[in-house]
């Protein structure tokens, strides 16, 4: 009987470590369910945020891709207008290029008839003077005359 109930005494202990035990598995389970969870929230966020990440790189290299294609657009442009410029720049040489020979000539050919006019002008004089000088003479021939008839009438 001794026996029996230090065998019940020691099987009432172990029905209460027994209890403690289950209690503590279902405890830890618990924990365990717990921590479970948290790992596939855990993992529900890192897929979320990969995801966004994925989504945030593409975005970035779209806009990269756009920077790129606008900044080579704007090259172009430059370029564009440097060439036009440039052309312009060489029209307006020609131009001011010809406009000098124009301008030269035009002064060779003033040059060339202010000399024709001042010779001609000289010629002129020269004319007028000898003329003018015929004509005194013919005067004074016609004052002879007169003379000359006024003495014989």
């Amino acid at each position: 009987q001794e026996e029996k109930k230090q065998l019940t005494l020691k099987v009432e202990e172990l029905e209460r470590k027994l209890e403690t035990t289950s209690a503590q598995n279902i405890e830890f389970l618990q924990v365990i369910a717990k921590r479970e969870e948290s790992i596939h929230q855990c993992q529900l966020r890192l897929e979320e945020k990969t995801r966004e990440c994925s989504s945030l790189a593409r975005q970035l290299e779209m806009a990269i891709e756009d920077a790129k294609k606008q900044v080579e657009q704007t090259r172009e442009r430059a370029m564009s207008r440097e060439r036009a410029a440039q052309s312009k720049l060489l029209d307006l040489e020609t131009q001011l290029s010809r406009t000098k020979t124009e301008l030269n000539q035009l002064r060779r050919s003033r040059d060339d008839a202010e000399r024709r006019f001042e010779s001609r002008l000289q010629d002129l004089k020269d004319r007028l003077e000898q003329s003018e000088s015929t004509n005194r003479s013919m005067q004074n021939y016609v004052h002879f005359l007169k003379s000359s008839y006024d003495n014989v009438f």
